[in-house]
């Protein structure tokens, strides 16, 4: 990697100003500074905003057609227009350059780069072999439990459905330890035969970790004979008149042929994805299966931005290095296209992986009828995409129409509170725009009520729209229409707010529950004219009625974790000896009061910071002890 204090990194380096060159005549006079050898580059305006991240085998050649702009598509010259430093990573080889570029990309964002914006978590099945009695669960997120991981799968219903048949194939227990550890009499599950009640000793440990080694070895496709076995002890079972167990390995028999059926019509595929690409006119998408041990575990569509004017082939070598970058790499990567760069692609996934991945297109027989499957599926979510895209942007039109907003509704913001009798309160806002929910621009607001009684309602919206607004002033991003839950009095705080800040351009709503809160019965509230009721069955009050209902969802759900963390932490503050460190700490490790009340003295003393004779008076104090 170079020297950051060397000229070949940084173009200021350079006897040339910055000020003075710029695009097509910057890069030129650059070309003799960077070497002939693979790398990274990052184009950037003079303010150090990344216009776009590239690869090369020789940086100078790869560079030196950004000298050439008249050689390039618009969209690149638009870019090579706006270039005033270029910043370079020398790498050991290509694939070294490909990995490095992807996670530039992922973090950095650059406009003129393919974008994968879709960068969702995929839940797996989590065996954890590390504990005394281990258990099988759904996970999400960062891997910090030590076990054996096995996915991903394409949703929560695909990981659901195939946890729920190898409970009953493997009788693993799926419950919490807080539970486990307390319980001495078998729960539901054992009398519905999904699990063999460790908690009441109705197993040794020797049996419970031989079903344990057995499930593992079957999510990883590495027994052939577990059903084999199975059968022979269902027949001696039944030979020794043992119905009741021949049962029970019958029912573990079944259940290991309906997971085993998964896939089933695709065999000889093991761990694979099948990653197909499918392009009309402007937009994209690209559509992953995914297959873990030989069945199917589902599927999922993406739609990368900043497309234009790529071929299909760019755009699937992008997606690949993006995708990769922080999931799971199978053994085996399928593509409905050849890559630009095949082979360096499977060079970098193979070092990133540790092992050996390989990567194909020409493909025959089964792999061939999946990537089919594949294609197919792509199209048909990219005509499902554009027919809710469709859908919704006449909608946005119609309500823009309604309201007389001059300009394209391009971000909606809908705000709400929630409390009992003023405690716990807390705003939140959501956000609509032509695509959608935007999720990752929803914001809630911890209510700080200093001014104003507890439960004012108008008082708690004042301060949520003052702080958003005043966020929004200053790093100037404002939406063109917000909505109100509440009537002309919630109208006039949101009116006042947005006068008494100076935010012009943007239109306020109150939208009132109708009578006894029935839906179909909202009247919208506006600045300069009466109060308006839609018709019960007009698809603008059905579009706002969502809207509403998201926001509620997401206040609702603010508020019971704020509830809960707040409860725990009263509950706390009544303990001698428990800091604002201590009770972070037990926060993240139980959650709720509910949860410290059931753990051991053993597992409280467990979290960082806590003691021993700490722990034994936090379990005192919660059982209503004496401290002393």
């Amino acid at each position: 990697m170079i020297d950051e204090n060397s000229p070949d990194f940084d173009s200021r380096a350079s006897g040339e100003s910055k000020e003075t060159l710029k695009g097509a005549e910057y890069v030129a006079s650059r070309l003799k500074f960077f070497p002939e050898r693979p790398g990274v580059y990052r184009m950037l305006t003079a303010q150090g905003k990344v216009l776009y991240v590239g690869k090369a085998k020789n940086l100078r050649r790869r560079l030196d057609a950004y000298a050439h702009p008249e050689r390039r598509p618009v969209r690149i010259q638009r870019m090579i227009s706006q270039i005033e430093h270029i910043e370079i990573i020398e790498t050991k080889n290509e694939a070294e350059a490909f990995l490095l570029e992807n996670d530039l990309i992922k973090r950095l964002k650059p406009y003129y780069n393919i974008l994968l914006k879709d960068d969702k978590t995929f839940p797996h099945i989590l065996i954890t072999t590390h504990d005394e009695w281990p258990q099988i669960l759904k996970h999400r997120g960062a891997r910090t439990k030590k076990g054996e991981y096995f996915g991903p799968f394409a949703s929560v219903g695909a990981v659901n459905e195939t946890l729920t048949v190898l409970e009953k194939a493997f009788l693993l227990r799926s419950c919490t330890d807080n539970v486990f550890y307390h319980r001495t009499r078998p729960c539901l599950l054992h009398q519905i035969k999904r699990c063999c009640a460790p908690c009441a000793d109705k197993i040794d440990k020797d049996s419970y970790k031989a079903l344990v080694d057995e499930a593992c070895a079957f999510m990883q496709n590495k027994s052939t004979k577990i059903q084999e076995r199975l059968a022979q002890k269902m027949q001696e079972a039944s030979d020794a008149t043992d119905y009741e167990t021949a049962a029970v390995y019958r029912d573990r028999i079944r259940a290991l042929n309906q997971v085993q059926s998964q896939g089933s019509e695709l065999d000889g595929i093991k761990d694979c994805d099948a990653v197909a690409v499918y392009s009309d006119k402007s937009e994209t998408c690209i559509e992953v299966f995914f297959f873990r041990g030989g069945r199917s575990c589902g599927n999922y569509a993406y739609f990368p931005s900043s497309t234009e004017g790529r071929n299909d082939a760019e755009i699937l070598q992008a997606f690949i290095g993006q995708f990769y970058v922080s999931h799971d790499i199978p053994h085996e990567i399928i593509t409905s296209l050849p890559l630009p760069d095949e082979q360096i692609v499977a060079q970098a996934l193979s070092e990133k992986a540790g092992r050996k991945v390989s990567m194909s297109s020409g493909v025959r027989g089964n792999k061939k009828r999946l990537l089919a499957m594949a294609c197919a599926n792509a199209k048909e979510a990219l005509i499902r995409r554009r027919v809710e895209f469709s859908a919704r942007a006449e909608l946005l039109e119609e309500l823009r129409a309604f309201i007389g907003i001059p300009l394209p509704l391009q971000r909606i913001e809908v705000y709400d509170n929630s409390h009992i009798q003023g405690a716990h309160a807390v705003g939140a806002m959501i956000v609509a725009t032509p695509d959608g929910f935007d999720k990752k621009s929803y914001r809630k607001f911890n209510i700080k009520a200093l001014d104003y009684t507890p439960g004012d309602d108008y008082g708690m919206m004042r301060e949520v729209l003052t702080r958003r607004f005043k966020r929004g002033l200053n790093e100037n991003n404002l939406p063109d229409l917000i909505l109100i839950d509440g009537g002309m009095n919630q109208l006039n705080v949101a009116l006042e707010v947005l006068k008494e800040l100076g935010v012009t351009g943007v239109t306020a709503v109150g939208v009132a529950k109708g009578e006894d809160r029935n839906a179909g019965k909202e009247t919208l509230y506006f600045a300069d004219r009466e109060p308006v009721n839609l018709d019960f069955d007009n698809p603008l009050l059905h579009y706002i009625q969502r809207l509403r209902d998201e926001s509620h969802r997401f206040v609702i759900g603010s508020h019971r974790i704020k509830r809960t963390n707040d409860t725990l932490i009263s509950v706390l503050d009544e303990i001698s000896g428990i800091g604002p460190k201590r009770k972070r700490a037990l926060l993240q490790q139980f959650g709720s009061v509910k949860a410290l009340k059931e753990a051991s003295v053993d597992e409280i003393a467990n979290v960082e910071g806590i003691s021993l004779l700490t722990a034994k008076q936090i379990k005192n104090a919660l059982s209503g002890e004496d401290n002393s």
